[in-house]
C-alpha cells in the first residue's frame, strides 16, 4: 500500500503586513525562505476600482488599525505598485521562494499577470468578480488559487464550471477557508475540507486549506484531511497595526508550521513489512517468548 499524500506546500501569505514598507516587505521574504516554506504571497488593489467612492471616503471600521484618514487613504498606504511586485517576485526568486500575489479587481489581475508569477490567488472576497476571473482563465497561463470562504455552495459549483467551461478546470486550487480575523475553532469546520475534495477532488488540480486561527494544529489536521496546500497570514510582530496580524504566524510559528508539515508526510504511510527493522532489535531483546 503507498502513501498518497503529496508533499505539503505552504503559502506564507504575507498580505499586507508588510505595513507599506518594502524593507519590511523583503525581511518578510528572507523570514520566510529560512522557515522553509514554498510559496510568499502578496496582495494587489486598485483602490478606486475596487471600492465605491462612499467606501473609498468613509472612515477606517476600526480606526486603530487604520494607516490613513479615509479607508481609502488607507488601503492607498499599504499598496505596492507593480514594479515594487517585479522587484519583490525577483528578490523572492533569489532567496528560493515562489513568489505569489492574491488579486482584488481586473486591473490588479492582468498587471499582476504581466508578471507571469507562477500563481496566483483569488480571495474569497472576491470569487465571484466573473470579470476578474475570465481574465485569469483565459489570459493568464499559471495556476489559479480560489479560496472558498464567506461562499455558497451553489457559488463554489459555478466557480469550478465557470473554469471547466474552456477545460481550464485542472489549473484551479481550491481551499477551504472561513473569513474571519482570527476564526475561533469550532467556526473553522475542518470537515468542509472532506466535503470540497469529495466534489472536487478530481475536477481540480487540488484541495487547499486557508486558516485564520490560532496556533498550527489545526493546519496538520487539514493536510491528514487531504488538501496539499495550506496557506497562512505571517507577521514579524502579531502586535503591530492592522487587521491581519493578530491572525498571523510569527516566524517561529511559521518555521514549525512547515516542520511539522513535513514530518506529518514522512509519517502518512503504512508498514513495508509486519516487523520493521527499527522494531526487529526490539522484538529480539523484548518481546515474550515462552520458556
Amino acid at each position: 500500500m503507498n502513501n498518497n499524500y503529496t508533499s505539503p506546500q505552504v503559502i506564507a501569505e504575507i498580505g499586507c503586513n508588510h505595513k507599506g514598507e518594502m524593507d519590511i516587505a523583503k525581511e518578510l521574504l528572507k523570514v520566510a525562505a529560512y522557515s522553509g516554506v514554498e510559496v510568499a504571497k502578496f496582495q494587489k488593489r486598485n483602490n478606486k476600482e475596487l471600492l465605491t467612492e462612499d467606501q473609498y471616503n468613509a472612515p477606517h471600521p476600526n480606526p486603530i488599525n487604520s494607516y490613513g484618514d479615509t479607508y481609502g487613504a488607507h488601503r492607498e498606504f499599504l499598496e505596492f505598485d507593480v514594479n515594487q511586485h517585479k522587484e519583490l517576485k525577483e528578490y523572492a526568486e533569489s532567496l528560493g521562494l515562489i513568489y505569489s500575489t492574491s488579486v482584488w479587481d481586473t486591473t490588479s489581475a492582468k498587471e499582476i499577470i504581466s508578471l507571469n508569477p507562477h500563481l496566483i490567488k483569488v480571495p474569497s472576497a472576491c470569487n465571484n468578480h466573473f470579470e476578474m476571473l475570465k481574465v485569469l482563465r483565459d489570459e493568464y497561463q499559471g495556476d489559479v488559487h480560489i479560496s472558498f470562504g464567506m461562499t455558497t455552495k451553489k457559488e463554489e459549483e459555478e466557480i469550478v464550471s465557470f473554469f471547466e467551461e474552456t477545460n481550464q478546470g485542472k489549473r484551479l486550487v481550491v481551499y477551504s477557508c472561513t473569513s474571519g480575523y482570527p476564526v475561533p475553532f469550532e467556526d473553522i469546520c475542518m470537515l468542509e475540507i472532506v466535503r470540497i475534495k469529495e466534489k472536487f477532488e478530481n475536477r481540480v488540480k487540488a484541495i487547499g486549506f486557508s486558516g485564520h486561527h490560532l496556533g498550527i494544529a489545526v493546519d496538520v489536521a487539514s493536510y491528514t484531511l487531504g488538501v496539499t496546500w495550506v496557506e497562512r497570514h505571517f507577521t514579524l510582530d502579531r502586535t503591530w497595526k492592522g487587521t491581519d496580524h493578530s491572525a498571523s504566524l510569527e516566524p517561529t510559528g511559521l518555521r514549525k508550521l512547515a516542520r511539522d508539515l513535513k514530518a506529518t508526510h514522512k509519517a502518512l504511510t503504512y508498514k513495508e513489512s509486519d516487523i520493521l527493522a527499527i522494531e526487529q532489535v526490539q522484538r529480539d531483546k523484548l518481546k515474550f517468548r515462552k520458556q
